[in-house]
This record gives C-alpha cells, sequence and structure tokens, in this order.
C-alpha cells in the first residue's frame, strides 16, 4: 500500500491517529506532500514508515529544506508520481509539472481540502491535511495495486471513513 499525507505543521510529533497511524504503519511507501513545520515531525515520520519519500513545503524551514528537495518523483505499483507541495500556477501547473517529469499523475498538498481531480489532463491528488484540516475534513490517501497496472485509491479519515474512492491508471 502507498500512503500519502501532506500539511501535518506540527510543532513536535507526527500527530498520526487512528486508521491514519495504521496506514502509515502497514505502508510500503510513505509519501508526505510538505509542511511538516518542524525537523522532529519529520524525524518522526522517518521512524513510523517503513519508506518515506517527501517534499517540503512553503512553511518548511531551512532545516528541512536542507533535507527534501521540492520535487521528487516516485513510482508505485507502476504508476509514476510527480510529488511537490504546491504551484502557483494551480492545476495546471501541476500538469505541466507531473508532464516534465514524464508522470501519469500528481501527488500535492497545500490547501488542507482532500481531493483527487480527474478532470485535468493528469489526475490530482491532494490528501489533506491529517493533522490540521482548517474547516476540511481530515484525511490522508491509500492506493494499492489493481492488478492490471492501475492503482485504486481512497481519501480516508483518521476515523477510517472511507469518504471517496478513485483509481489511477499508467
Amino acid at each position: 500500500m502507498l500512503t500519502v499525507l501532506s500539511d501535518t505543521h506540527s510543532a513536535d510529533d507526527t500527530r498520526l491517529q487512528g486508521r491514519t497511524r495504521t496506514a502509515v504503519a502497514e505502508a510500503d511507501l510513505v509519501v508526505h506532500a510538505g509542511d511538516f513545520y518542524r525537523p522532529s515531525v519529520l524525524d518522526g515520520f522517518e521512524r513510523s514508515a517503513r519508506s518515506l519519500r517527501a517534499v517540503y513545503g512553503n512553511n518548511d524551514g531551512p532545516a528541512i529544506r536542507d533535507r527534501l528537495p521540492a520535487v521528487c518523483t516516485v513510482e508505485y505499483g507502476g504508476v509514476r508520481f510527480a510529488v511537490t507541495h504546491r504551484h502557483r500556477s494551480g492545476d495546471t501547473g501541476l500538469v505541466m509539472l507531473g508532464r516534465e517529469r514524464e508522470a501519469d499523475a500528481v501527488i500535492c498538498g497545500h490547501s488542507h481540502r482532500p481531493r483527487f481531480d480527474d478532470g485535468t489532463a493528469l489526475p490530482i491528488v491532494n490528501p489533506g491535511s491529517h493533522a490540521q484540516p482548517r474547516g476540511n475534513r481530515p484525511a490522508h490517501a491509500e492506493l494499492e495495486s489493481a492488478g492490471d497496472g492501475s492503482l485504486d485509491g481512497r481519501l480516508v479519515t483518521p476515523d477510517g471513513e472511507v469518504f471517496e474512492r478513485f483509481r489511477i491508471e499508467p
């Protein structure tokens, strides 16, 4: 399983609870789309995940930016993702970034609003924020192989409620 998170904004720990904590612990790969806020939070994710790939966010200072890139490319289950915190040009910029990276989909954060959008040239996954939803539903994303080269995904609350299902094809 691939677990995707973003926008933790914590001064002390990962704020992982319930299903989100379990999803991180069970994942083959965890992707975090930035805004850890403090290096100790990044350290906590590195300890909690078997494998972590992450980018820094706009609220991450030099101590985190020295350790993480602004953009990375991740492959999971035959699907290639471009990962960034945000793009100033919105969805158009995210799609352009994905194309530059020869990605099948884009993972981003920043808005704290969980969403899957396949109405653009490349699908966009924003897991929202499990820890600081800012008026949105707290969430993370989980993706698993569908067995045909595509990934079945879901947006999930820390309480375990699945509130959106989606599919990403390479």
